[in-house]
């Protein structure tokens, strides 16, 4: 496997088509069918969580661990930030309010006291 084609091996080559090939395939999987296909009722339910799950899973840990570590203080502006923001949703339920509320948290914080 020491060919090389303007500076890829062959196996490289090879796991690039591959991919390829399953990209092309699963994307195509619902044109290949010849009758419609749909969903199950309690996976169109649960497809309803995917979007705040997505967002659990990417928020919460920015939030509570650095470094790929936990937070181990209390001085950390994300905590308070995360905290004003909660309770700005849980009262007036408005997303823009809720991000300028934790901003208006975590920034001083982060700014002005270095946390």
């Amino acid at each position: 496997m020491s060919a090389v084609f303007g500076g890829t091996d062959l196996w490289t080559l090879g796991v690039i088509l591959g991919l390829a090939g399953v990209t092309v395939l699963t994307r195509c999987f619902f044109f290949i069918l010849d009758r419609p296909w749909g969903l199950p009722e309690w996976a169109h339910r649960a497809l309803h969580y995917a979007p705040a799950a997505a967002l659990a899973a990417v928020i919460a840990p920015e939030i509570v661990m650095t470094q790929g570590h936990l937070i181990s203080t209390l001085h950390d502006a994300r905590l308070y930030g995360a905290v004003a923001g909660t309770a700005y949703f849980f009262w007036r339920r408005g997303v823009l309010g809720t991000m300028l509320a934790g901003m208006a948290v975590y920034l001083p914080l982060h700014l002005g006291l270095g946390w």
